[in-house]
């Protein structure tokens, strides 16, 4: 059939069924992405006939005679960018960026800029990353990008320097790839049950299916080396418990079958016409249940080496600790309260699915381009597997679209470079929505039992926490996130007497992982809503307890560890952050009361201290190069899906380089072009990668400044960078010359410089809420959402910003809106974004942004991380905020309205806390 795609004609043949989505990316045009296939995220946004359209709903053969236009075709390929693009790139409209071309193809159609609000016309386009507020501003044609300064780039709101690439679908994405000659698509046969074992595998049938290649089960996998799909640099922090494909299933969505075809639809179909039987052993979904005597034991036999505490309990960590005496502390309060809190799991919904491609090139090596978060990490764990000549094996990345932690794990290079080693031919392996829901990671669900003791003036003189997380199938993150969430929400507090055990438990549900806040998210909701609860029985303002409780600066950090670490309190903005929440609070902005008797209204506030950067190995490498042109290039190993560790790096080696920002290029995340680093990941890219890159930076500067006046005779003192040359007294050495002759004299005008993650300073971060609540239906309105940060010196304010508002819309829809269900045999009930439902532009408020002013001494120039921290104080403020509207501490989240209903109609049944007066 005939069409024009983006001002060319085209003939295509559409296959039966197929939608214009794949049709278009069949055709070149990756603009087009993939988020859901269900019309539910707007990625796949182009224009028919100039009329916005989900192309994963648009069937292909009604594109027959018309015009379609993707993000491509939206400006002419040498010309001018389209209006809203340029209005995208000068507010910053994106961070991982992979929604941002389905978002301004439905902003940029004429049928949308009716004057409709706004909030209404992008109701089909999903954003993870940003909260929506520089989508916002972008369309109403805010500028925040700043002039690119020669050595002043630290400070400015510059740009990504792949903005462009992403307004106009140039970016290249793991998927976005031209078909490789005999390409394999993967598929898997996922486990029905929640504990089986697989008696039997009939593959006869699905190996007729036209295309089908190979068929591999557990018998097909060589050596069987147990494994931990976590990425960490110290793997011993993780228990070997996984296998590739086993024979023991221990959650609904486990693999257990791998297709390899010549399509994903012949895979699809093959995968369909496998028959398993199965064993269905004894399942348990609870922790405290599956620590019980007669609770099935999910890693029998497992032995030490498996780094498990205690398998026949399914203990995967155990952790006991105590500072001071507790009881001694709790003899001494005048109040003490003591009550439990629940969390949920959250899915981290990056909106590129999970997705690898291997494949071998004529030197017999192999390659493997995925989207991860750690490739040097995932490049070992592979050399593991497979028992591999690390030089043989190449891994690398290029955008990823959105991580929060998920892609910190090795969940489908695996399989694809098992296929590629059996058969000699590529392999791609696409996540769909739904596995992203039933097969990947989530946030762990905590139950957490807090008690808190304090004289009557509000000095406290015990904290005690028994903290019980859900690790589900297999530990991988399990032990670590255990571990840190014991940390820092008892450390940001002074008190002699802290106490806490944990127990990081096996259940046969959906593993947990790694997720922003990495556990502290789940103990400072528990410990920040108990602080609330003390006030109250104090009689106290909230925020008067925790001033008068909070470290200050110069205090040794303890939790329930024996010993102070590396940790150290380099600027201390926390007094400042409550003191711009509060007045923020208090000045009536916001939205007003909605009208009617029905609404209550409250505030409520919380505090949270993250450590910047794990206690474990965490090391980067830079290297940079002066070019021939006199620019310069910068090879690191950190990858980018959308926090900005790309951007903020160049910007720390052009303000040292005295250039622009403009002449730093960046390779990044290629085990064979850059440097070992660890990964991106636990807010290391600016504390560690760009520590790295301002120590080379320094280096290089030194040489070039010498040898410059070696050159020129004059003393190096005279010598300082302009941007293009050395300027030594009255003399001008180009960089360009300064490097020839460099090269003729055998110097290499280059520096490598390594980081590590020690010491270590904090972040700081208070959130404040004034809401809402509906005391018929529970429904729950904000109408003001308040966050200060204490950042140290803010590299790049705007992205910065936009960092504070992804982490506090995340916070703010595991609360309200995000509620993953989990039925009585352990299956997910709605793993698709229609039923789970992360929030939307309506969803969120505009959230208002305060930064402490503050230097940090460790950090790069000053700065500290703040892509994790933001999310960790949301939830406790708004249910304390929750609680302070409607007279009831809800301890369970989440919030949502069916769940507050039953309580604000029935106050009288809810039990009471516990809280005792000596």
């Amino acid at each position: 059939m005939q069409l024009t795609i983006n001002g060319n004609p085209a003939e295509v043949a559409p296959r039966p069924g197929q939608c214009l989505r794949t049709l278009l990316r069949e055709q070149g045009w990756y603009g087009v992405k993939k988020g859901c296939d269900a019309g539910d995220c707007g990625a796949c946004t182009v224009w028919v006939d100039d009329k916005p359209v989900h192309s994963c709903l648009y069937p292909a053969f009604r594109a027959r005679d018309r015009r379609i236009t993707t993000i491509e075709g939206l400006s002419p390929a040498e010309g001018p960018l389209h209006p809203m693009q340029e209005q995208f790139l000068a507010a910053q409209g994106f961070q991982c960026g992979f929604c941002t071309a389905g978002t301004i193809m439905t902003a940029a159609a004429k049928c949308c800029a009716m004057g409709a609000p706004m909030e209404r016309v992008l109701k089909g386009n999903l954003c993870r990353c940003t909260g929506y507020r520089a989508i916002r501003d972008a369309i109403e044609g805010h500028r925040h990008v700043q002039e690119d300064l020669p050595g002043a780039s630290v400070g400015r709101s510059l740009g990504s320097p792949l903005g462009p690439a992403l307004v106009t679908g140039q970016a290249r994405f793991t998927a976005d790839e031209p078909p490789i000659p005999d390409l394999l698509h993967l598929k898997v046969v996922r486990s029905p049950h929640a504990h089986a074992r697989v008696v039997a595998i009939r593959k006869e049938a699905a190996l007729q299916v036209a295309g089908v290649h190979s068929i591999f089960t557990w018998e097909d996998v060589p050596l069987h080396r147990p494994f931990t799909s976590a990425t960490h640099d110290d793997y011993h922090v993780d228990p070997d418990d996984t296998l590739m494909l086993d024979r023991v299933v221990r959650f609904v969505g486990q693999r257990v079958v791998l297709v390899a075809a010549d399509s994903e639809q012949a895979a699809v179909l093959a995968c369909d016409k496998i028959e398993v039987d199965y064993e269905i052993l004894p399942a348990v979904f609870d922790p405290e249940e599956a620590m019980r005597p007669d609770a099935p034991i999910l890693h029998q036999g497992k032995d030490a080496a498996s780094r498990i505490s205690h398998p026949e309990r399914n203990v995967l960590r155990e952790i006991h600790g105590e500072n001071g005496s507790v009881a001694a502390g709790f003899e001494e309060a005048d109040v003490t309260v003591e009550n439990t809190y629940a969390t949920h799991r959250q899915p981290h919904v990056t909106l590129e699915t999970h997705n690898s491609l291997s494949y071998l090139t004529p030197d017999g090596r192999l390659h493997v381009r995925t989207s991860s978060q750690t490739p040097f990490l995932t490049k070992v764990k592979l050399v593991y597997l497979f028992n591999l000549y690390p030089e043989n094996l190449h891994v690398y990345t290029e955008r990823v679209g959105g991580g929060f932690g998920s892609k910190q794990e090795v969940l489908t290079e695996d399989l694809c470079v098992l296929v590629t080693l059996k058969t000699g031919r590529p392999a791609r392996w696409e996540f769909t929505r739904e596995e992203e829901f039933t097969a990947t990671t989530t946030r762990h669900p905590f139950r957490v039992k807090v008690k808190l003791g304090a004289r009557r003036d509000g000095t406290l003189t015990a904290m005690s926490m028994r903290v019980v997380t859900n690790t589900g199938a297999y530990g991988n993150h399990g032990g670590e996130v255990l571990g840190h969430s014991l940390n820092e929400a008892f450390a940001v507090y002074r008190c002699p007497n802290k106490q806490a055990d944990g127990y990081a438990v096996y259940t046969n549900c959906v593993p947990s992982g790694a997720f922003r806040g990495y556990g502290l998210t789940q103990t400072a909701y528990a410990v920040e809503c108990a602080m609330d609860e003390l006030a109250a029985a104090l009689q106290m303002p909230p925020i008067t307890l925790r001033r008068k409780n909070m470290i200050q600066p110069g205090d040794t950090l303890l939790s329930i560890w024996p010993h102070p670490g590396d940790l150290e309190i380099g600027s201390y903005g926390l007094a400042g952050c409550l003191d711009l929440v509060e007045e923020a609070l208090a000045s009536g902005r916001g939205e007003s009361l909605p009208l009617g008797h029905e609404w209550s209204t409250g505030q409520g506030l919380a505090l949270a201290m993250l450590d910047c950067g794990p206690p474990t190995e965490h090391r980067s490498e830079a290297r940079i190069d002066l070019l021939a042109d006199g620019s310069y290039q910068v090879s690191i190993g950190s990858a980018e899906f959308g926090s900005g560790t790309l951007t903020v790096q160049r910007q720390i080696a052009a303000t040292v380089l005295g250039c622009p920002v403009g002449s730093v290029r960046m390779v990044t995340a290629d085990t064979d072009k850059t440097p070992y680093d660890t990964g991106t990941f636990a807010s290391t890219g600016t504390l560690v990668g760009g520590g790295a890159v301002l120590a080379a930076a320094k280096v290089l500067k030194e040489q070039l400044l010498r040898l410059a006046s070696r050159y020129t005779g004059q003393p190096v003192e005279s010598c300082q960078l302009t941007g293009t040359a050395v300027a030594c007294a009255n003399h001008t050495l180009p960089l360009s010359e300064l490097l020839t002759r460099a090269e003729q004299d055998g110097h290499r005008l280059s520096a490598v410089r390594r980081a590590y993650a020690a010491p270590r300073s904090v972040a700081f971060n208070v959130h404040g809420f004034r809401v809402a609540v509906h005391r018929i239906t529970g429904q729950v309105r904000i109408l003001q959402s308040v966050h200060a940060a204490d950042a140290g010196q803010v590299l790049n304010p705007m992205q910065c910003r936009g960092q504070v508002e992804g982490g506090v819309a995340q916070g703010i829809g595991w609360v309200l809106t995000e509620d993953m269900q989990l039925t009585v045999e352990g299956r997910i009930a709605n793993p698709t974004l229609r039923h789970f439902r992360i929030p939307g532009m309506a969803d969120l408020p505009e959230t208002e942004v305060y930064f402490a002013h503050t230097h940090d001494r460790i950090g790069p120039m000053g700065a500290k991380p703040m892509s994790e921290s933001p999310v960790n104080p949301v939830a406790p403020a708004l249910a304390n905020a929750i609680a302070n509207a409607t007279g009831i501490r809800f301890t369970d989240l989440p919030l949502t309205a069916p769940r507050l209903y039953p309580a604000l109609a029935l106050p009288s049944t809810l039990p009471l806390l516990d809280i005792a007066l000596s």
